[in-house]
């Protein structure tokens, strides 16, 4: 389990500031198509503070993480980055969307 959470944690490490990925979308890069929870798992258990994540949503782009950051950091820290928002807790995933299987990592 140990080695499928750090290859999480390496593909959520290259997301690029002012977009996100889902859960879904890491899982099927890694070859594990329906394994958007055991990403969600992994997420939940990061101690390192360089992973990033709060780049993480779910599949509409809703910020179903947030109950793991202390008040609204997850919103705050994305909004910094330049994330737009479609709700308070909804970004345009359309627009900000970032997807491994379409790069070269």
């Amino acid at each position: 389990m140990d080695d499928y959470y750090e290859r999480v944690y390496s593909v959520v490490a290259q997301i690029p500031r002012g977009r996100v990925s889902t859960y879904g979308i890491i899982a099927r890069y890694l070859g594990i198509a329906s394994g958007a929870r055991m990403v969600g798992y992994a997420l939940n258990n990061v101690s390192e503070t360089n992973i990033p994540a709060h780049r993480v949503v779910n599949r509409y782009g809703e910020l179903t993480g947030r109950a793991h950051f202390p008040d609204d950091t997850m919103r705050e820290r994305l909004k910094q980055e330049g994330v737009t928002f479609v709700d308070d807790y909804q970004i345009d995933i359309e627009k900000h969307l970032w997807d491994p299987n379409e790069q070269n990592i």
